[in-house]
């Protein structure tokens, strides 16, 4: 449905900030589909309005949303000799420079530690100290209440439907490793977006699905006749707009021993292929850890 579709249909309950600009702009571009900054603009006045709030919590313990995020993953390995700041950069994704003044700060308000690694004279040990674990256990009941406090209006069934829409969503961002709980095919995918990105940049025609990065020898994907650079369209009766949905094909697929996929290759040739999902020495083996951030091995 376009924009100017649903502005005629109307909103669910009153109209809201990104509405009147939406308005705006199917007035000034009509023959634009406008629909993703209906999405995209809510995102991001919501989330700068709940950092506000969150932020200010956080304050009142003089600490900051960072802050707490560090402490919280420090929290949640909590060892005697304290994690490796290699570890934290990688964890909370920041560089070298930034881990350093972040960690330079904790240690400055005595909330961790840092010491040589002994393993390695180049990098630093961090560690909660036990203000800084006592800070976190009494900042994380107050922090919950706030952010509950924040989701008001929303009730259980609604914040469960926003968690999954979400969680689909980072993961086509952030990108996800195998799973142990289905058979592996034996694919590097990029998510929908960078398809479309790819296909854009080089001329071809634009299709919504998971774009084949590299296919492994002898895997399942290799026995269908899967190849590099291919876009998987539909799994089973499912649009592969996104991992997750792959992942759900897979589950109703692996009881009948077969997964059909509906793809694209070249310009727009379309192919058919059908992997074999019952048992594979692919199961037993040792998955690839090494992947491109946004990239999804399966």
């Amino acid at each position: 449905m376009s924009s100017s579709t649903r502005a005629q249909a109307g909103p669910e309950g009153p109209k809201d900030s990104v509405d009147r600009l939406l308005a705006g702009l199917t007035l000034l571009r009509p023959e634009l589909d406008h629909s993703p900054v209906a999405v995209v603009q809510r995102l991001g006045r919501v989330r700068r309005i709940i950092e506000a709030e969150v932020e200010a919590g956080f304050a009142e313990f003089g600490l900051t949303g960072s802050d707490y995020v560090a402490l919280a993953t420090l929290r949640l390995d909590d060892r005697s000799d304290g994690v490796s700041q290699r570890y934290l950069m990688r964890e909370l994704g920041l560089t070298s420079g930034t881990i350093s003044v972040r960690v330079d700060r904790l240690v400055e308000q005595g909330l961790v530690t840092r010491s040589p690694d002994p393993a390695d004279k180049r990098n630093t040990l961090v560690a909660l100290t036990a203000v800084g674990r006592e800070l976190f256990d009494r900042v994380t009941p107050a922090h919950l209440s706030i952010e509950d406090r924040l989701l008001a209006a929303l009730d259980p069934e609604q914040r469960e439907v926003l968690e999954t829409i979400l969680r689909r969503l980072l993961v086509s961002f952030e990108g996800s490793v195998p799973d142990d709980e289905f058979p592996r095919l034996g694919m590097v995918l990029a998510p929908a977006h960078i398809a479309v990105q790819m296909r854009r940049a080089v001329g071809l025609p634009e299709f919504t699905g998971l774009l084949v990065r590299e296919v492994e020898p002898d895997s399942r994907a290799e026995r269908a006749g899967i190849r590099t650079g291919d876009v998987l369209l539909r799994a089973g009766d499912r649009d592969l707009r996104s991992i997750a949905a792959l992942h759900m094909a897979l589950g109703a697929a692996t009881a009948a021993g077969a997964l059909h996929i509906s793809l694209v290759r070249g310009v727009d040739t379309q192919y058919e292929a059908t992997l074999d999902v019952g048992p594979h020495t692919a199961d037993t083996g040792t998955a690839p850890t090494t992947h491109t951030s946004g990239t999804h091995l399966i």
